[in-house]
């Protein structure tokens, strides 16, 4: 807001008519004893409401830009009546480009003066604070602290009036300036703005275009919101919240899930054997003794423990049903390598491994066991083949955590490119360079 801290006279103010002493056009005031100054919308002149003969302050053009919300509009904000009686356009340069918004005097003979601002479709419902926020931090990025909120620096810019029409309660000359210093924390706004020796903070609540057409009752919808705004609420905000908060529902119950299903797994050893296989130009397939699976159709897992050492041994496993001939086959490699270089002690490999069988029937089994590999030189290995029935499985646990986290993971995406687009506005936008973080 461009305009000081305005003191509202004790008296209830009555309309009143004048003309402009600059072009003759009739004036009417709807805040007189409390308007310090009004621009005539015929010519443009900023005149002095305090004075009988409306002293001319500054002359000016005749505006033409169009409030969205005409001049003597009448609506009703938290129950009170409000009349539009004042509108201005603001503008700022960065870098060389100007962006410019709209500011509205709302007039309350009982409650004196609320103030609008309009930005691409962003409205912001503004009033006068009569204490000063608490400094909380200072440095390259202040925040400031009111009523135990916390509100960081987003920007500081001078502002000048570049056109206005209507009532306002401080002497309005175009060109007036003010460097006003922003600090959100959405849906809020707390705007510090100088002139001269005296600062004048100000409270805005960022508020929908649809709520300000149905308090002042225009007929035509208002332009919706362009872009992210300062103290835009972020609409992702409580996403990430309600997504984590499930997940964290979804993991309690696959835990659970998984201590039952490792409770109630039998997880029988029904065969175990130490074998040594001899490393022939081509290795004899062994056959293991049968050995029964009973129960309900369940898993059975196959353990294999090796003895190599800077070697590997590759098995094909092949898991028969002695009475119906049906064959599940399986393959598995086990290797260990270690030694030292000049980084020091290193291993790479295992020297054992377990594979899982799902789903099979009840019935008397044998395995044929298959080996080849080895490095040059070795002549032997020994392994050691153990299965199990109805074994517990955990892979379709750490699957199901994967695809729980990834919609969590995507749920802060559009909470936090949201937010990267409100601070590229600000003074503390973030770099792509890789420049150190002291300028945040």
């Amino acid at each position: 807001m461009v305009a000081p801290l305005e003191t509202p006279a004790a008296r209830v103010p009555k309309a009143a008519g004048f003309n402009c002493p600059s072009c003759g056009a009739a004036i009417a005031l709807h805040a007189q004893g409390w308007a310090v100054s009004v621009v005539c919308g015929a010519c443009g002149a900023q005149l002095d409401a305090t004075d009988d003969n409306l002293k001319v302050l500054q002359y000016g053009e005749r505006v033409t830009a169009t409030p969205r919300i005409p001049l003597g509009t009448r609506g009703t904000w938290k129950g009170a009546p409000w009349e539009v009686i004042g509108f201005q356009v603001v503008t700022i340069s960065v870098e060389g480009t100007d962006f410019s918004w709209t500011e509205y005097v709302c007039f309350n003979p009982y409650r004196g003066f609320l103030y609008l601002s309009e930005y691409e479709g962003h409205w912001n419902v503004i009033e006068k604070l009569r204490r000063r926020p608490e400094r909380e931090g200072d440095g390259a990025r202040p925040s400031v602290q009111l009523n135990g909120t916390t509100y960081k620096h987003f920007q500081t810019a001078t502002a000048y009036t570049t056109a206005a029409l209507g009532e306002f309660p401080w002497e309005l000359r175009l060109g007036d300036h003010v460097v006003g210093h922003d600090f959100v924390a959405p849906p809020y706004i707390l705007s510090a703005e100088a002139s001269g020796n005296e600062v004048t903070w100000s409270l805005g609540t960022y508020t929908p275009p649809e709520v300000i057409q149905k308090a002042f009752g225009l007929p035509t919808p208002l332009m919706q919101p362009s872009g992210v705004f300062a103290n835009q609420p972020n609409p992702h905000a409580d996403l990430p919240t309600r997504v984590f908060g499930r997940f964290g529902i979804a993991v309690v119950a696959l835990v659970a899930m998984l201590v039952l299903n490792v409770t109630l797994a039998g997880n029988r050893t029904v065969f175990e054997r130490a074998f040594t296989v001899t490393r022939a130009e081509e290795a004899q397939a062994a056959v293991t003794e049968p050995f029964e699976l009973d129960g309900r159709t369940s898993s059975v897992a196959i353990d294999l423990e090796s003895d190599v050492d800077n070697d590997w041994i590759f098995f094909v496993l092949s898991l028969i049903n002695e009475s119906t001939g049906e064959t599940r086959e399986i393959t598995r490699q086990l290797s260990y390598y270690h030694g030292a270089d000049s980084d020091g002690s290193w291993t790479e490999g295992a020297k054992r491994e377990s594979m899982r069988i799902a789903s099979v029937p009840a019935g008397r089994y044998f395995l044929r066991v298959q080996t080849e590999g080895g490095e040059p030189g070795k002549t032997a290995a020994s392994y050691t083949l153990r299965v199990r029935r109805d074994a517990p499985h955990y892979l379709f646990y750490g699957l199901a955590i994967v695809a729980l986290l990834l919609p969590a993971v995507m749920a802060v995406l559009p909470s936090a490119s949201f937010e990267s687009r409100r601070w590229a506005e600000s003074d503390h936008a973030p770099t792509a360079s890789g420049e150190s973080d002291d300028d945040e």
